[in-house]
């Protein structure tokens, strides 16, 4: 079941024009979002976020916060699904062609869930390759990345080159050449009980789980270091994970050719262990306290 604008349909019947401005011309947002249990993880988070992609394009959602988080839940209880990835995604909506966005009189509000489909063990115990490509992250003042954008082709070109390489993620670099980010994901470095990772000055999304890993470091007592750096930083570096909503913290083994430590280190396994423990304890207090999950 997809959740199409104001009601749940049945997917074969989730159909949007072929005049939407988000298939048109990227024109709109979304957030990706991981359940766990049955509950949201991050679910508030990630709408702020939403509101804030929205507001930066200049687009105006039709539903308040309370209502967003209802239609996730009647869509994930709709699908039967416990353990899942969420997609919300929001274009300018159906409009005569030209970029105008007055031409859109609605927005287009898009919600579907699947069920998540765990990562190979080995990538955790082994580690993943990771290739820097020669597509460059988009410059800040061209499209901010801040705006969670359905115009994603600046990263579907760094990911074919990625494939191409047999690399798990492509990381790109920015116009002067300073590591930014992932196609999907953030990186972050380990050298002498320091946490490196781009600032985001460099271009970068402000990920939520990137925000999870920093909170981590301060806890754990790591130096934290955000900057601008080349990508010799991270073939020196004596651990090398990524981290986003689905994937968590992966280890990373080898960027381009250069084997990193051991693969997995024990201080990624770390991060990755503490994430899991701030996702237990949220999936607690939310049953206890969460509105919008039945019985509670």
């Amino acid at each position: 079941m997809i959740f199409l604008n104001n009601k749940l349909v049945r997917k074969e019947k989730a159909m949007i024009s072929v005049f939407d401005h988000g298939f048109l011309y990227g024109d709109g947002i979304y957030e990706t979002l991981r359940a766990y249990n049955g509950i949201v993880f991050m679910l508030d988070e990630h709408i702020q976020r939403l509101y804030r992609s929205a507001s930066l394009i200049q687009l105006t959602l039709d539903r308040n916060s309370d209502a967003i988080k209802k239609a996730v839940y009647q869509t994930l209880r709709a699908n039967r699904l416990g353990e899942a990835v969420i997609r919300i995604t929001v274009s300018r909506g159906k409009g005569p062609t030209g970029l105008d966005p007055d031409l859109c009189k609605k927005p287009t509000f898009v919600i579907f869930a699947a069920q998540f489909r765990k990562y190979p063990a080995h990538h955790y115990g082994k580690g993943v390759k990771i290739s820097i490509v020669r597509t460059r992250r988009n410059i800040i003042s061209a499209l901010n990345p801040q705006i969670k954008s359905l115009n994603f082709l600046n990263n579907v070109l760094a990911k074919i080159e990625a494939k191409n390489k047999n690399a798990f993620e492509a990381l790109m670099l920015n116009y002067r050449g300073y590591v930014a980010e992932g196609t999907v994901s953030n990186v972050f470095f380990i050298k002498r009980n320091s946490l490196y990772t781009p600032g985001l000055t460099v271009g970068i999304l402000d990920g939520i789980t990137r925000k999870m890993v920093l909170d981590i470091a301060r806890e754990c007592g790591f130096k934290i270091r955000e900057g601008k750096f080349r990508k010799h930083a991270l073939y020196g570096a004596e651990e090398v994970f990524l981290s986003n909503t689905t994937m968590e913290v992966m280890p990373v083994s080898h960027v381009d050719n250069v084997r990193i430590g051991t693969g997995a280190g024990k201080t990624t396994k770390m991060f990755h262990q503490a994430y899991k423990q701030k996702v237990a304890d949220y999936i607690n207090r939310e049953m206890r306290y969460n509105k919008f999950i039945p019985g509670t």
